[in-house]
């Protein structure tokens, strides 16, 4: 008897078994090849003059890289060493920037992806469903109004992108739910708390701390540092690894609920857990680079077009493609306008609308996976 065929999108038994392909591998190695091109190139510029050797040099730098001393004070904050001056300015404001684009791109992608599979909606990501708004209406309030709760970024953007997606759910559930009214009351949700946002200014007396809003607002990675990367590196690493862990389930969720119950899913607490790892990831990423559009919506159709449909495939593709694209996209917002650094959400937003368009042309019907 032959192998059974995918039907319908979802992978075979034979796909599902061979989840590890030449072409994820492929994949994952292009994503880090453009991963590192585009940090090298991001490092070689700033205010402080270097040439492109210089500054790669000090990326590369032994005296660093193998210092215990300095790696202490990079992710814990103690004493830096003392090395060259292009080594502190590469490893201290430059290359921080990168790692803060790699750990937003990974885990905005994960978050995505989960979020498609939890509502089996091709539409849905952390932006679309509202947490983004609920998420950065949180951690807008604690800037704004409750500055000194700022080292509780990250749990606060969770609580907010956790409110908003309750409220979402209990919008759109009239005995169950349905991938419309899911993106209908996000929506209508994401409305709300966008215009709780745009109240908060009102609030704000310091001019400096209304334009650090508007950029974070628009998605932003200027003026990032170790302080974000520590911030979002343990949480970030966390939330990957469960969503590598939850790939099985979320490939039988795919199925469909009957099928997932006859295989002895439960499907509610199942679909609860991952709501809540997916709104972890997408709050860590808007903590440490604010709402960054599109981004959790588009990336993972580009990695699915790519490397296929399984779960164990997409997750591990999204966060190589993440950080590929966030790093390039910021490499973008900084050179385009010379000396003028527009937000990457900008960028991300030029691309990600007309690719959404793309997909709206190139399929007869989008909603339901």
């Amino acid at each position: 008897m032959g192998e059974a065929k995918s039907v319908g999108g979802h992978p075979s038994a034979r796909e599902r078994e061979n989840w590890l392909t030449g072409t994820l591998v492929l994949f994952c190695l292009a994503s880090t090849v453009v991963t590192v091109v585009a940090g090298l190139i991001q490092v070689s510029f700033g205010e402080y003059s270097m040439t492109l050797r210089g500054a790669w040099e000090a990326v590369f730098n032994p005296a660093v890289i193998f210092n215990l001393e300095a790696w202490s004070s990079f992710l814990f904050g103690t004493e830096p060493p003392d090395v060259s001056t292009e080594s502190v300015v590469v490893w201290s404001l430059r290359l921080p920037r990168v790692f803060v684009g790699v750990i937003a791109g990974a885990t905005l992608a994960v978050s995505g992806a989960i979020f498609q599979a939890v509502t089996r909606n091709e539409l849905a990501s952390p932006f679309v469903l509202g947490v983004s708004s609920g998420a950065g209406f949180a951690v807008l309030a604690t800037l704004v109004v409750f500055s000194g709760l700022s080292p509780f970024l990250p749990l606060i953007a969770a609580l907010g992108g956790t409110l908003a997606f309750l409220v979402v759910y209990t919008i759109a559930w009239k005995g169950g739910t349905s991938p419309v009214r899911l993106v209908l009351a996000g929506v209508i949700v994401n409305m709300v708390f966008q215009s709780l946002q745009q109240g908060l200014f009102f609030f704000a007396d310091d001019l400096g701390v209304v334009q650090s809003a508007i950029a974070w607002l628009t998605g932003s990675l200027t003026g990032t540092g170790w302080a974000e990367v520590r911030i979002a590196i343990l949480p970030a690493i966390v939330a990957i690894a469960l969503a590598l862990a939850g790939s099985r389930q979320l490939n039988v969720l795919m199925l469909g609920e009957s099928t997932a119950r006859s295989l002895g899913m439960r499907v509610e607490r199942v679909r609860f857990l991952l709501s809540a790892l997916a709104i972890l990831a997408a709050s860590v990423a808007i903590a440490i680079a604010g709402v960054v559009s599109f981004f959790g919506l588009v990336v993972p159709h580009i990695v699915r077009n790519t490397v296929g449909s399984d779960y164990r495939r997409l997750m591990i593709g999204c966060a190589f493609a993440g950080p590929a694209l966030l790093v390039t996209a910021d490499v973008a917002a900084r050179l385009a306008l010379g000396g003028v650094q527009m937000p990457v959400g900008v960028v991300t937003g030029l691309i990600g609308g007309p690719y959404f368009l793309y997909l709206m042309r190139k399929q007869r019907s989008m909603g339901e996976l």
